[in-house]
């Protein structure tokens, strides 16, 4: 969708832009499922990043101790305890820069991806670059999805990160899409951007090909000791009204409820939920961050008359629309297949 479709529809009426988005989410989706995602940290910081939101950059004073990969008996213990409780999408995200094919801890993660994905559930991780083996070893050892947001617009994207660029996420995403992943792909709201960023943004996201599986709208978490510590919280209409573009944007893809949630009440949950939102991430912590309560989001989608969404481990990447060029393209990017440096490839705000 071309950007200035884009501001048309988000600059309208409040309701309006509800109604829109609501039509639709019912014309795609059947109207009262919600998916529940479990993310976990298995790698957390001592990243050389230096996101400027990240807690778990080594740049910054945050409290986030470095730690080692997290032992395959502790992630299955919490991988089945994810299943248990109801989650259908198990994601593991890793504090690297990214992943190089014969590497110690590549070789570990495709362990654990393997043994993740006997579970039934749908299996992604967030690992930072890849280049075309990793994300084929990634896809053959059990991968759904891979998350690699592009946090914000091209234009803004410099005054957030200095140590990638954009080009660089959109190589990985290439890479994952190539490989039949299906891409997991959003942004971060409250990076100090305009409107006519995350609008951008936007813009990016919904014209690539073939279209994401899932794009999450993260609302920054400020962290005391980065350089967006002392950001304001994202205002919830706003949030809300990203959500809805995001739907009319994206019609196919899921609309996940991200990091930032804890600021968002019942009512402004439900509100984002009618507006396209039909994915969450579930669980007591996102990463290195709060998120609300699972028993809090339960009774939620009960009281709003939702049921979950049956887990598909078997999903590949969206069928591409052939009438378009392949999109985003990795000409002239490096696909930071050489890399070994640790770093944060989640994007998550958290």
């Amino acid at each position: 969708m071309k950007y200035a479709d884009l501001h048309r529809i988000y600059h309208q009426p409040f309701f309006d832009l509800l109604k829109q988005a609501r039509a639709v989410h019912e014309e795609h989706w059947t109207g009262n499922e919600v998916q529940l995602c479990t993310l976990l940290s298995i790698k957390t910081g001592g990243c050389s990043e230096d996101c400027g939101y990240c807690a778990q950059s080594a740049r910054y004073t945050t409290g986030v101790q470095a730690e080692k990969l997290m032992p395959k008996e502790q992630i299955m213990e919490r991988a089945l305890a994810a299943r248990a409780s109801g989650s259908t999408r198990f994601c593991m995200g890793a504090a690297w820069k990214g992943v190089r094919k014969g590497t110690q801890k590549f070789d570990q993660v495709l362990d654990i991806v393997r043994d993740v994905s006997k579970l039934g559930m749908e299996v992604c991780v967030t690992l930072g670059q890849l280049g075309a083996e990793e994300a084929q070893d990634l896809k053959e050892a059990g991968v759904t999805a891979y998350n690699h947001n592009v946090d914000t617009s091209p234009e803004h994207y410099p005054n957030i990160v200095s140590t990638h660029t954009f080009e660089d996420r959109l190589s990985t995403i290439r890479h994952a899409q190539d490989a039949g992943m299906s891409v997991c792909c959003g942004g971060i709201l409250g990076l100090g951007e305009t409107i006519e960023d995350r609008l951008k943004m936007l813009e990016v996201i919904s014209n690539f090909n073939p279209h994401p599986e899932s794009v999450p709208i993260n609302a920054l978490m400020p962290i005391k000791g980065t350089p967006l510590g002392d950001n304001e919280v994202v205002d919830s209409f706003a949030f809300i009204r990203m959500i809805a573009v995001a739907r009319i944007a994206i019609p196919r893809a899921k609309v996940r409820l991200s990091a930032g949630r804890t600021n968002l009440s019942r009512e402004a949950q439900t509100l984002a939920f009618f507006a396209g939102a039909n994915s969450i991430f579930y669980g007591d912590k996102l990463l290195t961050a709060a998120n609300p309560r699972a028993n809090e989001d339960l009774r939620l989608i009960r009281d709003l008359g939702l049921s979950v969404q049956a887990p598909n481990p078997a999903m590949g990447a969206p069928g591409s629309d052939e009438v378009r060029p392949l999109s985003p393209t990795i000409e002239g990017v490096n696909d930071g297949s050489s890399c070994e440096l640790a770093g944060c490839g989640s994007g998550c705000g958290a």
